[in-house]
């Protein structure tokens, strides 16, 4: 029996008020009213796709051992590196580098339930318990309906054979060269044709045959399917595709798109782990995606749902938001506002390619090490213990230190050092189990950043380097728990 062992997901703790992106544009724009209602997930200066899906990742991991996935699959239409694989940098966020397959998976709005498929594939093949993060950031035109359809987020499924909490009962897909919406490689947004058209010769003549055709290979009717999850930008679409196919308008999911928005690529999987949440053990969960044709995957949930390991998942990470009025602010973070940055942005962001491969577990693992004399914990790790009663050599295991919590020792709030978010909050951490070091913070506020409060590590970008072709650095920032 192959399927999905685990699950997590991710959403940035912005939510952008659509209101406000309204009463900003109704002098142009005054059709989008009807749209300005609830709020949309918005990504901070530091995250994408990358970022969120290593979050998602890390939620999904909660119950199991990094080191035992074998492969990697990570969907998008964002991937931050056109020539360098962005799986490669999960996995090494992820400590899990050694004996991995990885792979990058776009191109399409289905390129999620394609990296899915594959993932079960691998480990029906017995490849091992294989990994699907699916992540987008996407771009939207100032003043587009996108620009308030569109979300922010991520989600991540472990694909295995052991303790499967929901067996994958089928699949089915069919690729044709529909073409709903497309970006080409000189545009940073994506360009729709007329939604009746897309509508009624697309979803309409292409999902209902491959919905069916699915169900007949699983020996099953549309009566028979609890939770029907289908994304689509018009929201009456899944409901006319369910009753097409004779399943009942109960079990068509929500779209998640009052407060949190459509995620692109990920957002089939990020509805699944919404499911999954709430999922009994019988529960039939049909997942169509739609783009350049139709992935269909049917899976039925196990007794073992109800035992996994408790996580923040979706529920918990939209619980965790703070709104978001400034609209000024939103186009800054996406690089749509030119902004006087001033002289103190003005610094070499020049990246030694070597140094990263040498300290790549560091850096992107936020590896250090203990000691095997006397146990103590130190960041980074070095070719001596930094106990004064010890000072042994040669003696420091790598010791994995982004999943545990840190306490604030000191901060600075800096309003003189370049920050896309003023002022930049830094200062001294520490762990219990020892070790300490200067970081960066990261979705911080004046009210939550005091000596003392607890910290979680994330997985950020650190600066980007634009003048040299756009290569981000990522590191390891603090925020409150």
């Amino acid at each position: 029996m192959v399927g999905i062992v685990a699950y997590g997901a991710y959403v940035p703790r912005l939510r952008l008020q659509r209101q406000a992106v309204y009463d900003a544009n109704k002098w142009f724009a005054a059709g989008l009213r009807g749209l300005a209602k609830g709020e949309r997930s918005m990504a901070n200066w530091d995250e994408d796709s990358i970022t969120m899906a290593v979050e998602a990742s890390r939620d999904c991991l909660t119950s199991h051992k990094p080191e035992d996935v074998r492969s990697l699959y990570f969907a998008s239409t964002t991937h931050p590196f056109k020539d360098r694989q962005n799986a490669g940098v999960i996995g090494t966020a992820l400590s899990i580098e050694q004996d991995l397959f990885a792979s990058d998976v776009g191109g399409s709005q289905k390129a999620g339930t394609s990296a899915l498929i594959a993932g079960l594939n691998a480990s029906k093949n017995g490849g091992g318990p294989a990994l699907v993060a699916a992540a987008d950031k996407r771009m939207a035109r100032v003043a587009s309906s996108n620009e308030l359809n569109y979300g922010d987020g991520a989600a991540a499924l472990l694909c295995g054979t052991e303790n499967v909490i929901a067996k994958l009962v089928g699949h089915h897909s069919v690729s044709m060269d529909f073409v709903d919406h497309f970006r080409g490689d000189e545009s940073d947004f994506d360009y729709g044709w007329e939604e009746r058209w897309i509508r009624d010769e697309g979803y309409s003549k292409i999902v209902p045959p491959a919905v069916k055709a699915a169900l007949a290979a699983c020996k099953l009717t549309g009566a028979d399917i609890t939770h029907f999850i289908m994304p689509s930008l018009m929201p009456a679409v899944p409901k006319q595709m369910a009753k097409i196919c004779g399943i009942g308008d109960g079990s068509v999911r929500d779209l998640l798109g009052a407060n949190l928005g459509d995620t692109g690529a990920a957002h089939a999987l990020v509805m699944l782990v919404d499911a999954l949440e709430a999922a009994k053990e019988g529960d039939r969960i049909m997942v169509v995606a739609f783009g350049q044709g139709v992935d269909v995957l049917v899976f039925e949930v196990t007794a073992e749902n109800a035992k996994l390991p408790k996580r923040k998942g979706l529920s918990g990470w939209l619980k965790r938001r703070k709104e978001e009025t400034n609209y000024m602010k939103f186009l800054a973070f996406n690089e749509m506002l030119p902004i006087e940055k001033g002289m103190r942005a003005e610094f070499d962001k020049k990246t030694a390619l070597s140094v990263l491969w040498r300290k790549r577990d560091m850096i992107y693992g936020l590896v250090g090490g203990k000691c095997k004399v006397c146990g103590t914990v130190q960041f980074p790790r070095s070719q001596v213990c930094v106990n004064p009663n010890c000072h042994a050599v040669d003696s420091q295991e790598p010791y994995r230190m982004a999943g545990l919590e840190a306490n604030v020792m000191s901060f600075t709030a800096d309003s003189l050092t370049y920050s896309p978010d003023p002022p930049a909050y830094y200062g001294m951490i520490t762990f219990p189990e020892g070790g300490r070091f200067m970081a960066d913070f990261t979705d911080s506020d004046k009210e939550q950043v005091k000596v003392g409060v607890k910290m979680r590590m994330t997985f950020r970008i650190r600066d980007n380097d634009t003048m040299r072709g756009g290569f981000k650095r990522y590191f390891w920032k603090a925020a409150p728990v």
